[in-house]
C-alpha cells in the first residue's frame, strides 16, 4: 500500500536530497571554522568531511555497517563540494548565513530521524535508537570541535542544537512504532526545522547547572554528632521515665485488697465457727 500520492520512490529521493543538501551545508560551516583558524586546503577539506559525514560514519561503525560515505559517492562529493566552495568564497553575508542555518536545521532533524530508523531496523530498542539518532545528527560537529581544541558548542553557550535532534529522534522511534516511518521521517525534519529557527530568533538556551555549595568545617562536624548524641540520651531517657510511669500507674490502678478478708470481724460467722 502506497505511504502517499506521491509514492514511497519519490518520498525517498527528497529525503536523500534533503540529506546531501545537508551534508553540503554541514561541509561549508567546518570549512569556515577551517578559515577561521587559517588552515591549507587540506584542513578545509578534512573539516568538511568530519563536519559533514563523521556522525553518519560513527554510527554505521557503531552499528557494524559499512559507512554510507563509502558506498554513496554523492556523500562524499558533496562534502568535498562543500569544502571546495567554503574555501574560494568567505560566505559571510547574512543572507548566506541564513541560508546555512535553513539547511543546516533541515538536515539535523532528517540525520537523527535516519540514526533512529536504522537503529529500530536493526531490532535495537528504543535507547539505543535515541542515541544512533543524536550521534548521527551531533557526532560530526563534537569531532569537528575537539579536532580544533575547541569545546563543543552543544555542551553549552549556545543556541540550542542537540535538543531539537533529541525531539526528532523521539518523533522518529514513536512512528516506527506505528508503522509509519516515513510520516516520521517527514514529521521530525519539519519539527528540527521549526525547533533550531525558534531557538535561533528567541536566543533559547538550557539552564547552566545550580551553584549550590555546602561547606562543613570539622568543628561543625564535631557539634552536629554531639547534637545527635545529645538527642539519642534524651529520647532514651524519656523512654525510660515513660515506661518507669507506666509501672507506677498500674498499681495504683490496682483494685485495692479488702481488709476483711485479712482479718474477721467479731460478729462473722468465720469468728463464731473458730470459736
Amino acid at each position: 500500500m502506497p505511504t502517499s500520492s506521491f509514492g514511497p520512490e519519490v518520498l525517498e529521493l527528497a529525503f536523500r536530497a534533503v540529506d546531501v543538501t545537508g551534508v553540503f551545508c554541514a561541509a561549508i560551516i567546518g570549512a569556515k571554522l577551517a578559515r577561521e583558524r587559517h588552515f591549507d586546503a587540506v584542513g578545509f577539506a578534512t573539516l568538511a568531511v568530519i563536519s559533514a559525514l563523521g556522525g553518519g560514519m560513527t554510527r554505521d561503525v557503531l552499528l557494524q555497517q559499512i559507512p554510507v560515505a563509502f558506498t554513496d559517492p554523492f556523500y562524499l562529493g558533496g562534502a568535498l563540494l562543500g569544502a571546495t566552495v567554503a574555501f574560494f568564497w568567505r560566505l559571510e553575508s547574512k543572507w548566506t548565513n541564513r541560508l546555512i542555518t535553513v539547511a543546516d536545521a533541515l538536515c539535523l532533524g532528517c540525520w537523527a530521524a535516519t540514526g533512529a530508523q536504522k537503529t529500530l531496523a536493526l531490532g535495537l530498542g528504543v535507547l539505543p535508537a535515541l542515541m544512533m539518532g543524536l550521534t548521527t545528527a551531533v557526532g560530526g560537529s563534537i569531532i569537528r570541535d575537539v579536532m580544533v581544541g575547541k569545546i563543543p558548542k552543544i555542551f553549552g553557550g549556545a543556541n540550542l542544537y542537540a535538543t531539537p535532534a533529541a525531539t526528532s529522534a523521539v518523533i522518529m522511534v514513536i512512528f516506527f512504532k506505528l508503522g509509519m516511518p516515513v510520516l516520521g521521517m517527514a514529521l521530525s525534519i519539519i519539527t528540527a526545522l521549526v525547533f533550531v529557527l525558534l531557538s535561533q530568533w528567541r536566543g533559547w538556551v538550557l539552564p547552566e547547572a545550580p551553584d549550590i555549595r555546602i561547606t562543613l568545617t570539622p568543628r561543625q562536624l564535631r557539634q552536629i554528632l554531639r547534637w545527635r548524641d545529645s538527642r539519642q540520651r534524651r529520647f532514651k531517657n524519656t523512654g525510660q521515665q515513660t515506661k518507669g510511669d507506666n509501672g507506677l500507674g498500674g498499681d495504683e490502678n490496682a483494685c485495692p485488697e479488702d481488709p476483711g478478708s485479712r482479718e474477721n470481724p467479731a460478729d462473722s460467722p468465720t469468728s463464731d465457727n473458730g470459736i
